[in-house]
């Protein structure tokens, strides 16, 4: 098979890949996927292939095997998910044997990852103390808001100063691909989205007093840093941060506190394992809306997830809890 078969560097396989692929893509995809090859192609130039033809099942298990230290289950599911697809082009214009993508074996998804929620009782104790202690901090807003409203983490990456409106007491959500900050489900995602008075004035403190102005941007956006708007990753790292038990407590761990690094440096929030990215707060805030008996349909609208996603992926109610409910309206 290897004799029909054509030369190609990696580096050349993938831009046609991404050529081929660009029109498919939204900006967000196109920039994982972008990112995630790269790492692919850059390992194979570390071993010395420089013909796409030399690549086997082997060497994506090795490959998987070097890249799998110090990241997550499925952040390595998904590098090698990546490298699978460019591998599967490549078959496609005869630059790998066609058996080679077939062979590559996908990490086990993480189940906890997909069910991991922040529950009521940590969250409000998050914001007690960023009430008290930090109030109006990037942190305190970006928790108050995703809590409040169940927002996707890239929809709190789009938002502008001018989409707080607080006289309305409402946020606007838009799709501006052309200006970098696409939503998940494009135009379907735009809405107003109705935050409480106190949210509101939280994030007005944020905007009026903590917030780091952004110079030269031809927007204003809610989330920065010093850098410019803060991307999704920044936003992780703040939630982890916000989300730390020893914040408020002890340590549900058994840990002290001065020999842990997760509890004496914001960067290295994400090591305890009781915080959480802005995924789970988005799950657990969506939990407690169908908790607190919120229908489905408002819930849905408001969160931009339709209601066969919300009941299969986000509602974390037991069915115990369930039961409870509906009994309060049979009884």
């Amino acid at each position: 098979m290897t004799d029909t078969l054509e030369a190609i560097t990696p580096t050349e396989a993938k831009r046609l890949w991404m050529e081929t692929k660009i029109d498919e893509w939204s900006q967000a995809t196109e920039k994982v996927e972008r990112f995630r090859v790269e790492l692919f192609v850059e390992w194979l130039g570390e071993q010395d292939i420089d013909d796409m033809r030399d690549v086997s099942g082997r060497t994506v298990n090795r490959f998987r095997l070097e890249i799998k230290e110090g990241i997550k289950r499925n952040t390595l599911g998904r590098r090698i998910s990546t490298a699978r697809r460019f591998l599967s082009f490549c078959a496609s214009i005869d630059a790998v044997d066609p058996s080679v993508p077939e062979r590559v074996e996908m990490p086990s998804h993480d189940e906890t990852a997909r069910t991991e929620s922040l529950d009521d009782d940590q969250a409000e104790a998050a914001l007690s103390y960023l009430r008290k202690y930090a109030y109006a901090s990037r942190e305190h807003a970006l928790l108050a808001l995703t809590w409040h409203t169940g927002l996707r983490s890239g929809t709190l990456v789009a938002l502008d100063v001018d989409d707080v409106e607080p006289s309305q007491n409402r946020l606007r959500v838009r799709h501006r691909p052309d200006d970098g900050t696409p939503l998940k489900n494009a135009e379907r995602a735009e809405r107003y989205v109705a935050i409480s008075p106190e949210v509101t004035e939280i994030l007005q403190d944020y905007i009026d007093t903590q917030r780091v102005e952004v110079d030269g941007a031809d927007r204003r956006p809610l989330f920065t840093t010093e850098h410019g708007r803060a991307p999704v990753k920044t936003l992780r790292r703040w939630f982890h941060s916000a989300t730390r038990p020893c914040l408020w407590g002890d340590c549900p761990h058994s840990r002290a506190k001065a020999d842990c690094d997760a509890a004496q440096t914001a960067s290295d929030a994400s090591d305890c394992p009781s915080s959480v990215s802005g995924h789970p707060v988005r799950r657990g805030a969506i939990t407690q809306f169908l908790k607190d008996d919120v229908p489905h349909r408002a819930v849905s609208d408001r969160c931009n997830v339709t209601q066969d996603v919300l009941d299969k992926h986000y509602d974390a109610r037991t069915e115990g809890e369930k039961t409870e409910q509906r009994r309060e309206y049979f009884d």
